[in-house]
């Protein structure tokens, strides 16, 4: 436990986990409030663009993150001429996790969006409340455990990512080793059953401690509106 390099690769998952909550958080959100929607022309086919990463390996994830953001990518060209990159960087590992979690992030939103009683809005509404003002006073506080719900199911799923991330920026120990790829490159060493082990019970922990985040924040905002 007092290793350097164990608490470097911690804080290294810590640090791409929580970029790609940051980054895929907002975007859940308005896909989320889409979806729960009216139909419109497209809707199944974006609800399956969003729910495709569950359904294919890892790694053809990753690989269509390599050929889409790779250096001679379709949108990695482009940004590698402003400076900006994704391969073999922890910002890029933290866009495989993001888009990895990304349908376990939706989901719950969606849901909870879903069974709002749409009469408030309509209340709402006829009072004079204007679109933005219902959303963010009404239909965004009441979503709040399904957002905290996804959140804790995406940040869980970014801590363990390993397939589209190993493929997508490789095992650089320092830079895109995270928890999940340090494990494996341990317990391919002899000598490194008592590393892999301890990494294992940090990822334990730290699965626990989000859970139990989750259950304090939902607590917390149940009894706010109950008030």
């Amino acid at each position: 436990m007092s290793d350097p390099a164990v608490w470097s690769i911690v804080l290294l998952s810590l640090q791409v986990s929580c970029m790609a909550m940051v980054v895929a958080l907002p975007l859940a959100v308005v896909i989320g409030k889409v979806l729960a929607g009216p139909g419109f022309f497209g809707k199944a086919f974006l609800s399956a663009l969003v729910h495709l990463p569950l359904v294919l390996p890892p790694v053809v994830t990753g690989y269509a993150l390599l050929v889409l953001f790779g250096r001679r990518g379709w949108i990695g060209s482009l940004l590698d001429q402003w400076g900006l990159g994704f391969t073999f960087s922890w910002t890029g590992a933290a866009l495989a996790a993001g888009v990895m979690a990304f349908p376990l992030i939706v989901r719950p939103i969606r849901l909870a969006f879903e069974t709002q009683d749409a009469r408030l809005n309509e209340m709402a509404a006829t009072l004079g409340a204007s679109r933005a003002r219902r959303f963010f006073k009404i239909s965004l506080p009441l979503a709040w455990p399904g957002i905290i719900a996804g959140l804790v199911l995406g940040f869980a799923k970014a801590l363990g990512e390993f397939g589209a991330t190993i493929t997508f920026v490789s095992n650089i120990p320092g830079e895109t080793q995270t928890l999940s790829l340090a494990i494996y490159t341990l317990l391919q060493s002899p000598r490194g059953d008592s590393a892999a082990l301890t990494l294992i019970g940090i990822s334990i922990v730290l699965s626990f401690a989000a859970i139990l985040a989750s259950e304090w924040m939902a607590n917390s905002n149940r009894r706010r509106l109950e008030q």
